[in-house]
């Protein structure tokens, strides 16, 4: 009967497991780079999928002013254990959500927020730090899903964002 018990228990167990995995809806990303002395940087991320949309229609919704998750379901995650400097930014190291600012002129920034973990439309301006501009650019080849990467250069490194063809990137250093 004991033995029952614990079955049930566990398969129970997994099944709540499951469930909130499923419950965000998107798979989930990761992209990190470890600089000397083992200091990681990471970004972890929903993926969302294009479905035979245009990125340009699903992001033209954004006004001015408003903030894009750069992912889906849960906010995106940065976390750093280094100090990196973004052009003249400081983030500091430690956990931070990451968005992206739609500007007036169609061109974005990238926006370091100090809450993280939260859904990812519950955005808090006032805990912004600086942001970043991005650089836009169009991919070489279409991405079907959000995707994150980053990649060492001299002396710190470089995030590219790519949805369809549109590719967002800013370079850092480790300060």
């Amino acid at each position: 009967m004991k033995r029952l018990l614990i079955a049930v228990l566990a398969m129970a167990s997994i099944v709540v497991v499951a469930g909130m995995g499923l419950a965000q809806g998107n798979p989930r990303g990761k992209a990190e780079i470890t600089f000397e002395g083992g200091k990681a940087v990471s970004v972890e991320y929903g993926r969302p999928s294009l479905k035979g949309r245009s990125v340009g229609d699903l992001l033209d919704q954004l006004k001015p002013g408003d903030f894009w998750r750069l992912g889906a379901d849960k906010s995106t995650t940065f976390s750093t254990a280094v100090d990196l400097l973004f052009g003249d930014v400081t983030v500091p190291a430690g956990r931070h959500s990451l968005w992206a600012e739609r500007e007036a002129d169609n061109s974005w920034k990238l926006v370091f927020n100090k809450q993280h973990g939260q859904w990812g439309t519950q955005h808090d301006a006032s805990q912004d730090l600086a942001p970043v501009p991005l650089t836009q650019a169009k991919a070489a080849e279409s991405a079907e899903m959000v995707t994150i990467t980053l990649t060492k250069s001299s002396g710190g490194g470089v995030i590219d964002i790519q949805w369809g063809d549109m590719k967002l990137t800013a370079s850092f250093k480790v300060k």
